[in-house]
């Protein structure tokens, strides 16, 4: 028995050993980031100067400010992958090539990974506007959920998501109207998170606005391509947008306005003044 016990705690200790040098998958891109990283403060960490200009009177000495902090985000983008496991998904982030990222990606499993530092910038928008901002990979944190854009978003996977979510609205301040997804900010190139995604579920947590129930039509004066442009969508393409929005909000993918969207429109728009 004892040199079983002896045999036993032997294999464990080997085991344990392996584990701690066996090479991590991704140990070459982590060096990348943590290189690159180090680039950024430098930058960071550089006086900053006067532009030099003919027109621009020169201070004799630098002064340099004592108040200042990081810039944070104010938005939460959320995505699908559009791919088949979390696992190809890591792998296309770690990619020099491939030219995306995203903040945060979130397994089937509700596994988290945090891939990049919040207060930096992703590339995970893309072309793509929300009322007067172009620009929004520089105000955003970018959140993509393990999905291949045809199924629906498990239950684990939702559970982390909302608890991230949570974290992220606290630490950042964030405006409840300031959680929206990809398919809302670039609707003619974007439909995720696909319909299935529980918008409504994450509303009633405080992520995103939702609507009253309709008791009636829409006012017979209401302008609903005005009022997808108070919400913040692109109308360069209506249509796009139109279907932008009933996915989001009716969970639903099919063409058309109804008079039934124009209703739920106009509840949503109350929101937003």
């Amino acid at each position: 028995m004892q040199r079983f016990q002896s045999k036993y705690i032997y294999l464990i200790v080997v085991f344990v050993g392996w584990m701690a040098c066996s090479p991590h998958p991704y140990q070459s891109t982590n060096r990348v980031y943590r290189q690159q990283t180090k680039e950024l403060v430098k930058t960071i960490r550089q006086q900053p100067e006067v532009p030099v200009s003919d027109s621009i009177q020169q201070p004799e000495k630098w002064v340099g400010t004592t108040n200042f902090n990081l810039r944070k985000p104010s938005f939460v983008i959320i995505h699908h992958t559009a791919q088949n496991a979390c696992a190809q998904t890591l792998q296309t982030f770690t990619t020099p090539a491939s030219q995306v990222s995203a903040h945060y990606v979130i397994c089937k499993d509700g596994t988290v990974h945090h891939m990049l530092n919040d207060y930096l910038r992703a590339a995970h928008a893309g072309v793509s506007r929300w009322g007067n901002l172009v620009d929004i990979n520089s105000a955003s944190i970018g959140i993509e959920l393990d999905n291949n854009g045809f199924e629906s978003f498990d239950s684990l996977q939702l559970k982390s998501l909302l608890s991230l979510l949570a974290q992220l609205k606290q630490k950042y301040t964030l405006p409840v109207a300031n959680f929206i997804g990809h398919g809302d900010i670039a609707p003619t190139r974007k439909n995720d998170p696909n319909y299935r995604f529980p918008w409504k579920l994450l509303a009633e947590q405080g992520f995103g606005l939702w609507y009253d129930e309709p008791t009636t039509t829409a006012p017979a004066d209401f302008n609903h391509l005005q009022a997808l442009r108070i919400i913040g969508y692109d109308m360069k393409d209506s249509s796009a947008a139109k279907r932008a929005f009933k996915r989001h909000f009716l969970q639903d993918s099919t063409r058309g306005f109804s008079e039934r969207d124009k209703a739920v429109l106009y509840q949503v728009q109350k929101k937003y003044y």
